[in-house]
C-alpha cells in the first residue's frame, strides 16, 4: 500500500486537514468557553475531536477502499456555542452522549442510507457545487486582504496546469508558505502552546430539558447539514459509500469519546471534495490513500492538542483561503457542469445550487437540507409534469 502512495496524497490530505481546522476551529473554541471548561477540560476536547476524526477517517478508508473522511460537527458546534449558556458540563456531556446514541441507532437502522439513494445525481453534484462555492470564492476575495501573495500562488497554479498539472497543488502551497514566511505574514510565533494535552473524562448526567433542547437539536443538525453532504460529497465524486457502516462507526465514536468532549462526528464534505477529486489522484481507485493520510494527520493533531492547533490560527488566512479555494475548483467545476448536464433536471439542479449558495438557514438547519428539499420539491414537480403542456420560455415569448 505506501508504495503506491503519492506526493499528491500527502498534500490532499494535509490540506484537508489544515481546512478542516482552521475553518471551524474558532465554533468549537466559543462551544468549549459557552460550557465553562477548566483548561484541561478544554484539552481533552481537542484531543477527542482530532483522535476521533483521525481514527474514523484511517479505519473507513483502508477498510471500504474510498476516499471517506470524517469530521465533527460544524453546525453542532455554532449551536453548542449558543445552547450550552448555564448547562452544567456533566449535562452537556449527557446531550453528547444521547446524540451519539442516536447517530449509532440510525447507522444500524440502515434508513438514511435508502433515503440518500432517493437524491437524483443532478441534484446531489448542484448541491456539492454549493457548499463547495464559497471556498472557491474565498481564493479570490482574499486578494483583497494579501494581494502579492494570491497573486502569486495564483500565477503559480496557471503555470502548474500548463506544465505540471500532477504537482500542481504542492508547488503553490510550498511557494505560498515560502512567500508568507519571507514577507512576515505569519501570525505571532509566541503565540504557540507548547503544553501537552491529555484525555480527561467528565461523567454525564442526564437532563430531560437538556437531552431535548441541546442532544435532540446536535443530532438533527448533524444529520441534515453534514451527514447528508458528506454523502453527496462522495457520491458526486463516482463512488457508492457505504452510508449505514459509515454511521454506524461515527455514532459510536460519538458515544465513546462523548465524555472526553467529543460531541459528535460525521460524514466530511468539504474536506473529503479534496480528497475525492482528481487533484487528489487521477486514480479513483487509490483516492483514499489521500484520507487515510487525513487520518493520519488528524491523529497527530489531536496528540499535539493546542501545540499544533496554535500552528493552524497563526497560518495567514490568505493562504489558508486561496490554496483551498484552487484545491477544489476542479471538483466545483466538475460538479457544475454534471448538474447542468440534463436539460429535464437543468432547473431543479440550478434551484439547488443557488439556495445552497444563498445560506439561509432556518430552526438552526443550514442552507445544504433546505437546498435538497427545495430542489427535490422542483425536480417532482417539472419532471411529471404534463408533456401537452409545455413549459414557455422567455426566448419563445419573444
Amino acid at each position: 500500500m505506501l508504495k503506491r502512495l503519492k506526493l499528491s496524497h500527502l498534500v490532499a490530505g494535509a490540506i484537508a486537514v489544515l481546512v478542516g481546522y482552521t475553518s471551524s476551529v474558532a465554533i468549537i473554541f466559543q462551544a468549549i468557553e459557552a460550557v465553562g471548561a477548566t483548561q484541561a477540560q478544554a484539552n481533552s476536547w481537542l484531543v477527542a475531536l482530532g483522535l476521533g476524526m483521525g481514527l474514523t477517517s484511517l479505519g473507513l478508508s483502508l477498510w471500504f477502499r474510498m476516499p471517506i473522511l470524517t469530521a465533527w460537527s460544524t453546525p453542532g458546534a455554532a449551536l453548542l456555542a449558543i445552547g450550552l449558556k448555564d448547562v452544567p458540563i456533566d449535562q452537556a456531556i449527557g446531550a453528547f452522549v444521547f446524540c451519539g446514541a442516536l447517530l449509532t441507532l440510525t447507522g444500524l437502522t440502515g434508513w438514511f442510507e435508502r433515503l440518500s439513494k432517493l437524491i437524483p445525481d443532478t441534484l446531489a453534484n448542484a448541491l456539492l457545487a454549493g457548499i463547495l462555492f464559497q471556498f472557491g470564492l474565498s481564493a479570490f476575495a482574499a486578494l483583497n486582504d494579501d494581494t502579492a501573495l494570491v497573486a502569486l500562488m495564483g500565477a503559480c497554479f496557471l503555470a502548474g496546469r500548463l506544465w505540471f498539472p500532477r504537482y500542481t497543488i504542492p508547488v503553490v502551497l510550498l511557494i505560498g508558505c515560502l512567500w508568507a514566511g519571507v514577507s512576515g505574514s505569519f501570525g505571532d510565533m509566541q503565540q504557540l502552546n507548547l503544553s501537552l494535552s491529555l484525555p480527561e473524562p467528565v461523567l454525564p448526567s442526564f437532563s430531560l430539558p437538556v437531552l431535548i433542547g441541546v442532544g435532540l437539536p446536535l443530532y438533527i443538525v448533524t444529520m441534515c447539514s453534514q451527514n447528508m453532504p458528506g454523502v453527496v460529497a462522495l457520491r458526486a465524486a463516482g463512488y457508492q459509500p457505504p452510508v449505514s457502516a459509515s454511521l454506524t462507526v461515527t455514532g459510536l465514536t460519538s458515544l465513546l469519546l462523548a465524555p472526553f468532549g467529543g460531541y459528535a462526528f460525521n460524514l466530511a464534505a468539504i474536506t473529503a471534495a479534496i480528497c475525492a477529486g482528481p487533484e487528489a489522484d487521477d486514480d479513483p481507485k487509490t483516492r483514499f490513500l489521500a484520507s487515510a493520510t487525513a487520518g493520519v494527520l488528524y491523529c497527530c493533531v489531536g496528540l499535539g492538542g493546542a501545540t499544533v492547533i496554535s500552528l493552524f490560527l497563526i497560518a495567514p488566512k490568505a493562504l489558508v483561503a486561496t490554496i483551498a479555494g484552487l484545491a477544489l475548483l476542479s471538483t466545483i467545476g466538475n460538479s457544475l457542469s454534471h448538474a447542468l448536464s440534463d436539460s429535464q433536471n437543468r432547473e431543479a439542479a440550478l434551484i439547488t445550487f443557488m439556495t445552497t449558495v444563498s445560506g439561509i438557514s432556518f430552526f438552526g438547519i443550514g442552507a445544504a437540507f433546505w437546498a435538497l428539499v427545495i430542489g427535490l420539491i422542483v425536480n417532482q414537480l417539472l419532471t411529471t409534469r404534463p408533456t401537452n403542456h409545455p413549459t414557455t420560455t422567455a426566448s419563445q415569448t419573444r
